[in-house]
């Protein structure tokens, strides 16, 4: 398995364009540009909702313990205080992380490419040729959100932690780029799957939908790449130009 050769590109550098560190050569224009909604995000990447519910469990069983000492007044509030203060400060925490992760980010889509410009402290441009995505997964959040997953052929391959919080849970061996909680998504997932197959001229992109469990419709089988086919490349890279 090919490890792609990931570059960072510091938030202090120059970008030819927002989200772009170069500027795009000749007869690419930008489709859409877009971020994460950083409510969505703490929510479903950083499940603040899920740990304040567990906070609130443990400040629960914590006043059931101290009434069952017979603590009251100022013994029986002055440790629940404690208590609600230090979790609220963790969550407190949590939303201010998923804020500065959906502020940092920035999604965008060409005629030729995804671009994912990551990273809070160290700013991580991804260059994704449509070329090079086998499979997209979709996953809702109601009618909020939307995530969609992104699966490379096997000969690429991108660091977990070179992506979070930007990648779909749980695939380790094989992270997938993942555009998180995007407000407009049902637009973006068409315009992607629209490009995809411009690009692949006529293949049905596979796309899931892990909400529901069900599969887009396949005319026909994702193409595997040639095994000399190049890997996919951080668009901090423009002089090495882009696959063909």
């Amino acid at each position: 398995m090919k490890a792609v050769n990931v570059q960072p590109t510091h938030e202090h550098e120059w970008e030819a364009e927002p989200g772009l560190p170069a500027p795009l050569p000749g007869g690419e224009t930008v489709l859409w540009q877009g971020s994460p909604d950083w409510r969505q995000l703490a929510l479903h990447a950083f499940h603040v909702r899920k740990i304040g519910i567990y906070f609130g469990l443990m400040l629960a069983l914590q006043a059931v313990y101290l009434l069952g000492d017979g603590a009251t007044g100022g013994d029986l509030w002055r440790p629940l205080s404690v208590s609600f203060l230090t979790a609220s400060l963790a969550l407190g925490m949590l939303a201010g992380v998923a804020w500065f992760a959906g502020r940092t980010a920035l999604y965008t889509l060409t005629n030729k490419r995804v671009v994912l410009r990551v990273g809070i402290v160290l700013t991580l441009t991804f260059n994704l040729p449509y070329k090079r995505i086998a499979a997209a997964s979709l996953r809702r959040y109601g009618q909020r959100s939307l995530d969609i997953a992104l699966q490379l052929y096997p000969q690429d391959r991108i660091g977990w932690f070179h992506l979070w919080p930007h990648q779909r849970a749980w695939h380790l061996s094989h992270p997938q780029p993942t555009l998180r909680c995007l407000p407009d998504g049902e637009a973006v997932s068409a315009l992607l799957m629209r490009e995809w197959q411009r690009v692949h001229a006529g293949e049905a992109l596979v796309t899931a939908d892990t909400a529901s469990n069900t599969a887009a419709p396949i005319t026909t089988p994702v193409r595997q790449p040639a095994r000399h086919a190049p890997s996919a490349r951080p668009a901090s890279e423009p002089q090495q130009g882009l696959p063909a």
